[in-house]
């Protein structure tokens, strides 16, 4: 990967649908070259894929909110695929510690965010502590990470 891939990255991260002509203006290369550049990128695992990024207020999602579960750990992939299926689940890691997975969850209200604690959560076999905190303000959020 050199200096122009790095560029066309920093593009694509702004507006993924930048055109291969515009990128081309901006970096100086043909539209041919620049396509070849993001197919390598993506055949390399570079790039991931192309997706939409959706304003979860504009859904009436309002609370963002961040759970610590620690799991008897004869359980953990149980409940990790159990709270897959939740609609409210954005994310789900696996976390270093006593069989922790740190759940991303995104819900109308708190009386959302209580119901999905109390009844889906709490009821859950295995769950031995959940420790919930909501997102006040974001300074920061880039997709992806790290693929162990």
């Amino acid at each position: 990967m050199d200096a122009i891939d790095e560029g066309i990255l920093r593009e694509l991260i702004k507006d993924s649908r930048t055109s291969y002509a515009e990128l081309g203006r901006l970096f100086g290369l043909t539209r041919a070259s620049i396509k070849e550049r993001v197919e390598r990128l993506k055949n390399d695992g570079v790039i991931e894929e192309f997706t939409v990024i959706v304003n979860p207020q504009a859904l009436n999602k309002n609370v963002s909110a961040f759970l610590e579960v620690e799991v008897e750990p004869y359980r953990l992939d149980e409940v990790a695929i159990a709270l897959c299926k939740e609609d409210a689940v954005e994310s789900i890691y696996l976390m270093t510690g006593a069989s922790t997975l740190h759940v991303h969850a995104l819900v109308e209200d708190m009386k959302a965010l209580e119901s999905f604690v109390l009844e889906k959560v709490y009821t859950m076999k295995g769950i031995r502590r959940v420790q919930t905190n909501t997102l006040l303000k974001r300074y920061k959020s880039k997709r992806g990470g790290t693929r162990l």
